[in-house]
């Protein structure tokens, strides 16, 4: 892997390599973009293929990151971990410090937070060794459990993108197809129950599928009928790469609005889907209620404050789907230049903020 060639083209910042030979700590902190702010972006803890493909991943993950806090309107940059190892079984206290000790080295400029293999309880370890971690025990003035959060988001984004479908952005009486019924999922459809939605849900497990029949009168489908079924809303919360050659044809949905990250298995999957007249609220807009939920922690958590701030996800989406009307373009791609844009109007000012002390100190010699 050429990586500084990579890094390059893609306008990364900074790669941290961390290894700790007694605890087994092998780690990458990915920096992409600092422009609005310290880099915030999860930790992961995976059993990767190799160590490149571990690179890769985080260098994936933390670009976006910058493009997800961005469009959330967050004065913060995009950054990424990945952990080396099995999370079921390689985790240990000293791990977690060790790791906790190199984001205390970085001063600020990576912030991170619990993701995929990792958990509150790995975060609290690490904030044994820095404040720069997020997501941590309700007991140290965090957050707590983000899926409530992430899901009002979400719905909030549904109803925007429902807005631009149907004219009116009521879900009652819409037909809504919920693709996993997760805790985050669980949570939307309560949302869409107490509105008047009728819900089709699918998943693995079933005693969660049982769960939204009994409680939101919610039609179960098997995982594969999920794509056809008729509804108004296609609510993809589970498994990322859903809308691709297979299940496009199957669609019959006015809207694509869920939780899921990477719904598009590629670009041209999105472009198919806005020749379609499909609305598509893109994933990385419409889920960033978490993300938002754990940056307010770093103001002093306050939940009233934070769910205001997810609430404009509704706002979020409205202006994606304007860009994309604007520039006639799909909303995935709207949704890009939506926080390209942001950031570069702060990088364009502060280079002149800059250039202008230049000028003032020259002029003072």
């Amino acid at each position: 892997m050429e990586i500084f060639k990579y890094l390059e083209t893609y306008d990364y910042e900074q790669v941290v390599f961390c290894q700790d030979k007694r605890s087994g700590l092998k780690a990458i902190i990915a920096i992409h973009d600092t422009t609005l702010g310290p880099a915030l972006g999860g930790t992961r803890m995976w059993t990767y293929e190799s160590e490149e493909a571990a690179i890769e991943d985080a260098l994936r993950l933390a670009r976006g990151m910058t493009y997800k806090n961005a469009a959330a309107g967050l004065n913060l940059g995009g950054g990424k971990t990945v952990i080396i190892g099995d999370p079921k079984k390689d985790k240990n206290e000293a791990m977690f410090r060790a790791f906790g000790r190199y984001i205390q080295g970085l001063n600020g400029r990576y912030i991170t937070a619990e993701d995929v293999g990792t958990t509150v309880a790995d975060m609290d370890l690490i904030h044994e060794e820095t404040d720069y971690v997020t997501g941590i025990s309700p007991a140290f003035g965090s957050s707590g459990n983000p899926s409530p959060v992430t899901a009002y988001g979400v719905y909030r984004g549904m109803k925007a993108a429902a807005k631009a479908a149907f004219g009116d952005d009521s879900l009652e009486g819409k037909v809504i197809a919920v693709q996993g019924v997760g805790n985050v999922a669980y949570n939307l459809c309560r949302h869409l129950h107490e509105e008047g939605a009728k819900l089709i849900v699918t998943d693995i497990n079933k005693e969660a599928v049982k769960m939204a029949v009994d409680e939101f009168g919610a039609k179960a489908v098997d995982p594969q009928d999920i794509y056809g079924v008729e509804c108004d809303i296609y609510a993809p919360c589970a498994l990322g790469a859903v809308i691709n050659d297979a299940t496009i044809p199957q669609l019959k949905a006015r809207v694509i609005a869920g939780a899921a990250n990477n719904q598009l298995k590629e670009t041209k999957h999105g472009d198919l889907i806005h020749e379609m007249g499909i609305v598509y609220a893109p994933d990385y807009v419409i889920n960033a209620g978490g993300v938002i939920n754990v940056a307010d922690e770093l103001y002093g958590y306050n939940r009233e404050r934070a769910m205001k701030k997810v609430e404009l996800i509704y706002n979020n989406i409205e202006k994606v789907i304007e860009i994309a009307k604007r520039d006639g373009i799909p909303t995935y791609r709207a949704a890009d230049l939506m926080a390209e844009e942001r950031i570069e109007s702060v990088r364009t000012s502060t280079n002149l903020y800059l250039q202008n002390g230049k000028h003032i100190l020259n002029r003072r010699r």
